[in-house]
């Protein structure tokens, strides 16, 4: 894995082991996909993160010289994935916000997942999110929830894990949204109480207006006809299987969503990715 650290001025610098980031999860990041040497959704990617950090309240660093200091990091490498991590900056013991906090931005590169868009099989998560209106949607460096779920189960078939909410609503996989189409009509939940604010989700209902957020129930996720997960590394892959649930077949409407998605961004296409 590929790393470096820089200040908003765009200079390099060595990541501090009193990094707020590091001690408190203050922060938040953005992992984009990167294909023949460009990445994936970077304007939309870099409205999240300026999002996330006023929500923080962390400075925003100057878009031209975080994206400067990417096309360095990058130079060489065709294919893979770019995590932006943005902190608050170093700061010693407690709570409180330093009274001139200077931002960081971490980079590092990693393998981007071989794509071949078979149907994945989900579970069921024990593991509950919590409801909080003031980081939900935002992707913030406190990702626990997600790797005590991830930690529920080590069989190979199952490629994610459903999480539902504090009330049980179902909420999103692990590291994916989600979309089911129930009474013949697509539903996704919203994220404005726990959950991610998908990429990949935008992407998909600016295509397709007709989707409404809904708070779904495990019975009705359980009642569904057709079901699809999608981030912005993975893309959109069809479920074959949830818990005791099966479809035997890929829908044609998710057949048509990644024929769209791959046009519009050939990194989705089948046989993309090192594998690694």
């Amino acid at each position: 894995m590929k790393t470096i650290a820089i200040n908003l001025a765009g200079g390099e610098e060595i990541f501090a082991l009193n990094d707020r980031g590091l001690a408190y999860g203050d922060g938040v990041f953005e992992t984009i996909l990167i294909h023949a040497g460009k990445p994936v959704w970077w304007d939309q990617h870099w409205q999240r993160l300026i999002n996330g950090a006023g929500r923080l309240k962390i400075s925003v660093p100057n878009e031209n010289i975080v994206r400067k200091a990417c096309e360095k990091f990058l130079e060489g490498h065709q294919d893979n994935v770019l995590k932006i991590i943005l902190t608050r900056g170093v700061g010693g013991r407690g709570y409180a916000v330093p009274v001139n906090p200077e931002p960081r931005i971490v980079l590092s590169l990693h393998d981007v997942p071989l794509r071949n868009n078979a149907p994945v099989q989900l579970r069921w998560c024990d593991t509950r999110l919590a409801r909080q209106p003031l980081l939900a949607g935002i992707k913030h460096l406190n990702r626990l929830e997600q790797v005590l779920a991830r930690s529920e189960w080590n069989d190979g078939s199952v490629f994610d894990g459903l999480m539902c909410d504090t009330e049980n609503n179902v909420v999103c996989a692990t590291s994916a949204n989600i979309f089911a189409k129930i009474q013949g009509q697509w539903l996704t939940p919203p994220v404005d109480q726990a959950g991610i604010a998908g990429i990949a989700r935008a992407w998909v209902m600016k295509q397709w207006p007709q989707v409404q957020e809904a708070h779904l129930s495990r019975l009705q996720m359980q009642q569904a006809e057709a079901i699809f997960i999608c981030n912005a590394v993975r893309g959109i892959l069809a479920v074959n299987r949830l818990g005791e649930n099966t479809f035997p077949s890929v829908h044609r409407d998710i057949l048509h969503l990644q024929n769209q998605l791959t046009m519009e961004q050939p990194g989705f296409a089948v046989g993309e990715g090192s594998g690694k």
